[in-house]
């Protein structure tokens, strides 16, 4: 049997609206629970050997709220229910999709479509034909998911707090390399988001998730 300590910690991600009552169970279970604030993260260090590492969603947390105790955790429950503005951009070969959040609410968004062509088995000249006609489609695709960011997003560059990004690395990576949206970079909220082709809904979904907080705990907690 592993012992407490051998146990990898785990990840939770909590939704916004279950924050409050999450946080009042933790701290029932695991009494006299301390905290400590950095501009990043929240430690959750209680008595019994339980701790929790919560991720500040939109660092920083207001660096005169308190980093300490009931302070530092009032602190980081408003953080968590203000209505963060940012982005999300999301690029995949079968489409893209750009949108604007705030909070929960999708301020707004642009679908566009896209085709590349399937893989085929043919060898010779017709391969290379299709490995160039499937490069030029994959090229439009990311060029018009950079378009639609140019319009959408760069306009709202001072007022983003992040920039939340899914689909392909590929494409992702390659909308943002267009030196129009260098300011965005900046932005980029570390780690891929993997999603369907987008649409509303995945755009949708996207966005909720973006507002989780993801909490770390030991095998204490």
């Amino acid at each position: 049997m592993l012992s407490d300590a051998a146990i990898p910690d785990r990840e939770v991600a909590v939704a916004r609206g279950r924050w409050p009552g999450w946080l009042a169970r933790y701290r029932t279970n695991h009494p006299d629970t301390v905290a400590a604030a950095t501009a990043t993260e929240v430690r959750l260090d209680s008595p019994d050997g339980a701790r929790a590492v919560v991720s500040v969603p939109f660092p920083p947390l207001d660096p005169d709220a308190g980093t300490t105790g009931d302070a530092a955790l009032d602190a980081l429950t408003r953080h968590i229910a203000r209505d963060h503005r940012f982005g999300v951009l999301l690029v995949r070969r079968g489409g893209h999709a750009v949108g604007v959040f705030e909070g929960d609410r999708l301020v707004v968004s642009k679908i566009g479509g896209g085709y590349v062509q399937g893989r085929t088995k043919a060898g010779g000249w017709s391969q290379q034909r299709y490995a160039r006609r499937r490069a030029n489609q994959t090229r439009q695709v990311y060029e018009a998911a950079a378009e639609l960011a140019v319009r959408l997003l760069l306009p709202e560059t001072d007022r983003l707090e992040a920039l939340v990004t899914g689909g392909h690395r590929e494409g992702v990576e390659a909308v943002l390399a267009d030196q129009r949206l260098a300011a965005l970079r900046r932005l980029v909220r570390p780690g891929l988001v993997p999603t369907a082709d987008p649409r509303l809904r995945v755009l949708e979904e996207v966005g909720t998730a973006a507002l989780a907080v993801s909490v770390t705990l030991n095998a204490l907690a």
